[in-house]
């Protein structure tokens, strides 16, 4: 690995030193690169369908794939049918306090006509008396019954609340069986294959997204001061031989510390310069290949 970054120096130093001697006819060089995603496994399970092949192209979001679901399917029913069972014991308070409520209808009714039969000499107080505290305690019996009848509903609440949680973290596990690519792009190497055991990180595919790539290349610290982020730039790829195809490039990177040239450059003062890496986005027409040296032109 460091091999080929020296050697991706050297080259990239070439082309500086040529501009720099203003025989050369690129401010930088590098190869490209895409954004490369490393799709893994986010369930356990037999790999039931995985039909993806290397150069195919995906969508964002567009399933390859799926992992055996049948477990946590059945247990996602049999969490239903629990959550079911016990919200079937929801008390219905209205109906549960009706007689109560009737009763205590009944006996202010009966104090009404004890009240005008007192008017009239045809009753006592005590009976009043008596009624009122009739009264009183069924309001007291009905105060008590809906406190415990809303307590019970509280309970069943929160126990239904968490069968719904269940299975909700059963719904995220099941689409996590679901086998999808991130981005919009190509498959680059495929990892596993339909019938084997996957676990969760194992890698399954690589998948770039090759429509948009990227140009790294090295600048010296004397261009650094006149390239910027955002800035517009001629990128040009290399195709072999003298073919060369020209691209809009956009500086969307670079990096804030510098690097030393490899020690494979000849001179010590070649070796002592300071380079420092930059990206720039280019949108590819089919062309351009991930690894291809490409040159950069302000």
């Amino acid at each position: 690995m460091r091999t080929n970054k020296y050697i991706l120096l050297a080259a990239t130093l070439f082309g500086l030193s040529s501009c720099g001697n203003k025989k050369g006819d690129y401010d930088a060089s590098g190869t490209f690169e895409a954004t490369e995603v490393i799709v893994s496994s986010e369930a356990n399970g037999k790999i039931m369908q995985f039909n993806i092949e290397e150069g195919q192209l995906l969508k964002a979001d567009e399933e390859v794939g799926c992992i055996d679901t049948l477990q946590l399917y059945l247990k996602k029913m049999q969490l239903l049918a629990s959550g079911k069972a016990i919200a079937s014991k929801r008390t219905d308070i209205n109906k549960q306090i009706a007689a109560t409520k009737e009763q205590i209808g009944k006996a202010e009714y009966e104090r009404k006509r004890t009240e005008n039969l007192l008017k009239e000499n045809a009753a006592t107080q005590k009976q009043i008396d008596d009624i009122d505290s009739q009264i009183a305690v069924l309001k007291k019996q009905l105060e008590a019954q809906i406190s415990t009848l809303q307590r019970s509903n509280a309970s069943i609440t929160e126990e239904s609340s968490a069968y719904e949680i269940q299975v909700a973290q059963l719904d995220d596990q099941l689409r996590k069986c679901h086998i999808t690519s991130p981005i919009c792009g190509t498959v680059l190497a495929k990892y596993a294959e339909a019938g084997e055991l996957a676990t969760q990180g194992k890698p399954l595919f690589k998948v770039a997204d090759v429509q948009h790539l990227f140009l790294r290349a090295y600048i010296t610290a004397d261009q650094l001061s006149q390239l910027k982020l955002g800035d517009k730039v001629k990128v040009f790829s290399d195709l072999g031989e003298d073919d060369r195809r020209e691209y809009e490039g956009t500086i969307t990177w670079i990096s804030d510390k510098s690097e030393f040239t490899p020690k494979t450059i000849q001179t010590r003062d070649e070796r002592a310069n300071l380079v420092y890496a930059t990206k720039i986005a280019v949108k590819n027409d089919g062309y351009i290949k991930i690894g291809m040296y490409g040159e950069m032109k302000k």
